[in-house]
């Protein structure tokens, strides 16, 4: 496949249309592609806002029903809460960040006010011994499932990873994709979300793009 339709492949991987051949190809070429990379989380919110649609149609509806009337209104509602919910959040990681350096290396639970279903935000932190990548996931309930923040420090790169939630069911959803630069250990983080709510995710997973396991955060 030459270069220029690996790069059209980039909102069918997002959306998981691509076979697992494909999907191979793809990833491979995301390793050595920032552009790629980026475009692939952009999608991140339109790939979950089709999940929740999917869940939530009942089979008997035709998959081009019209908008009901209060479609607008709601998706008004919907951003105004996330811009509420993205300044509580600021004001939870400050907080966190003193109870890191107090508390030191470790998993640390903060809990504060909720958004959309009412539950607390919960941070964890980890450290893998093998792999040496270190990450903390912040996350936040949403009416449509869960806001995540990622943290990593990981100075294995260059390489193109992602942060996995893993439900109670054995349900998987990719949050965010990233590129770890070459030899860089300084603290990136990254912005994603999934359907799944957070008392529905049994743990976080940092992976490779191929698979591979960093380091495993349990779900508080």
């Amino acid at each position: 496949m030459r270069s220029l339709e690996r790069h059209r492949d980039v909102g069918a991987y997002a959306l998981g249309v691509l076979d697992e051949a494909e999907s191979f190809r793809f990833e491979d070429h995301l390793m050595d592609c920032a552009s790629c990379t980026a475009h692939v989380t952009e999608f991140g919110p339109a790939t979950r806002q089709l999940m929740l649609y999917r869940r939530a149609t009942p089979r008997s509806v035709h998959p081009m029903a019209g908008p009901g009337p209060r479609l607008l209104e709601r998706l008004l509602g919907e951003v105004a809460a996330r811009h509420r919910a993205r300044r509580r959040l600021r004001r939870y990681a400050v907080a966190a960040a003193v109870a890191l350096a107090v508390a030191g290396p470790g998993a640390v639970l903060l809990t504060g006010g909720g958004d959309g279903g009412g539950e607390a935000a919960v941070r964890v932190t980890a450290t893998d011994a093998r792999s040496g990548v270190w990450a903390r996931v912040t996350g936040a309930d949403e009416t449509w499932g869960s806001r995540v923040e990622v943290t990593v420090k990981d100075a294995a790169g260059p390489r193109v990873c992602r942060l996995v939630a893993v439900g109670h069911d054995g349900s998987e959803e990719t949050v965010t994709t990233w590129t770890v630069p070459g030899h860089d250990a300084r603290p990136h983080t990254m912005n994603g979300g999934a359907a799944l709510h957070p008392h529905e995710i049994d743990r976080y997973e940092v992976r490779t793009a191929d698979g591979t396991r960093l380091v495993t955060l349990p779900s508080p």
